[in-house]
C-alpha cells in the first residue's frame, strides 16, 4: 500500500480469494483493504496510539441520514458524555483534497455538530473548527490531542 504522511503502524492481514484485507481493531474484523480503508486504519491508529484518543470512544463508518440519504461518516469520536467532539473524512491517497471534499465533509458536520472536523487522504491533513458566530472554519496547526480537545476545544 501506498506510504502515508503519518508513522508506521503493525497491521494484521489475510488473503482471501485473491484480495487482501486488514484487520480492523474497532469493529474487531477483517476488511477488504482498499486504500481509502488503509488510510482510516492508519489515521485510527494514530489517534489512539499518538493523540490518546480512547479506542472504546471510536466509531468507524457511522451511518447517518442527511435530507433523506443513507451517509457513513469515516470516523467519528465522542466524549464521555456521548457528545461527538471529532469527525474525521478519509480519503484514497491517490485524491486530492479538493473543495468538493471539503464541502461534503462540512455538510456532514452540519449534521453530526462536531467540535473539529479533520480532513485527510493520509498524505495531506486539515484540521479545523467551525466559527458559527462568524460563519468561518479556523484552521488548526496541529490535530489536537484528547486532553487537549477536552480542556480547550469543546464546551
Amino acid at each position: 500500500m501506498t506510504k502515508l504522511n503519518l508513522p508506521e503502524f503493525e497491521f494484521s492481514f489475510k488473503e482471501k480469494n485473491k484480495k487482501r484485507y486488514i484487520f480492523d481493531e474497532i469493529r474487531r474484523k477483517y476488511l477488504f483493504l482498499s486504500p481509502e480503508e488503509w488510510v482510516r486504519q492508519n489515521f485510527v491508529k494514530y489517534l489512539v496510539n499518538y493523540k490518546n484518543y480512547p479506542a472504546s470512544l471510536i466509531v468507524l463508518e457511522m451511518p447517518f441520514v442527511m435530507n433523506s440519504a443513507d451517509k457513513r461518516s469515516d470516523i467519528v469520536i465522542y466524549n464521555k458524555q456521548r457528545k461527538i467532539v471529532l469527525l474525521v473524512e478519509c480519503k484514497s491517497p491517490d485524491i486530492q483534497i479538493s473543495q468538493k471534499i471539503f464541502d461534503q465533509a462540512a455538510g456532514y458536520n452540519l449534521k453530526l455538530d462536531a467540535k473539529i472536523l479533520i480532513i485527510t487522504n493520509g498524505i495531506s491533513h486539515y484540521c479545523c473548527m467551525p466559527d458559527y458566530t462568524n460563519r468561518k472554519w479556523i484552521y488548526l496547526e496541529n490535530i489536537p490531542d484528547f486532553n487537549e480537545l477536552k480542556s480547550t476545544f469543546v464546551d
